[in-house]
């Protein structure tokens, strides 16, 4: 696991790459997978929550979309107190895992269709007609006998 240290000044300090990173740095690690955890130098404390909130924060600043919306923010405000907190973290954690899995099926089903040759698709798709036209003029020969 990647150690990321935050020193009083506010700095970043990847421990495995030794050298200073940004938040945009640890974005990509979430993006890339990557486990990661940051400690506070002086205390020794995980700030990892703190620092991803702070990730999101800036997202929701300034990406032109919000993922959450002032009424999303607030219903989720008056949980924390409230004796189902426990049970709404843990709701959600299971919500965005099923989102993310429904997100990665729709989208290798997609790659699926984008790899197929069109050309080949289409002709499939005239030698049904061609078959079904074919039956039903072999039924009207039938018929008109």
């Amino acid at each position: 696991m990647r150690v990321i240290k935050k020193y009083p000044n506010r700095r970043l300090y990847d421990t495995s790459q030794s050298s200073y990173v940004t938040l945009e740095d640890v974005r990509e690690l979430v993006l890339q997978d990557e486990e990661f955890q940051v400690i506070e130098s002086r205390s020794k404390e995980d700030i990892t929550r703190s620092v991803l909130l702070q990730i999101i924060s800036e997202q929701e600043a300034h990406d032109g979309a919000p993922l959450f919306t002032n009424q999303v923010l607030q219903q989720l405000i008056r949980f924390y107190g409230d004796s189902l907190q426990g049970l709404m973290g843990e709701y959600l954690e299971k919500s965005v895992a099923m989102f993310m899995q429904q997100q990665e099926t729709l989208r290798k089903q997609v790659q699926s269709v984008m790899d197929t040759n069109p050309f080949s698709v289409m002709s499939k798709i005239a030698e049904q007609n061609l078959s079904m036209w074919q039956t039903f003029a072999d039924k009207r020969d039938k018929d008109s006998e």
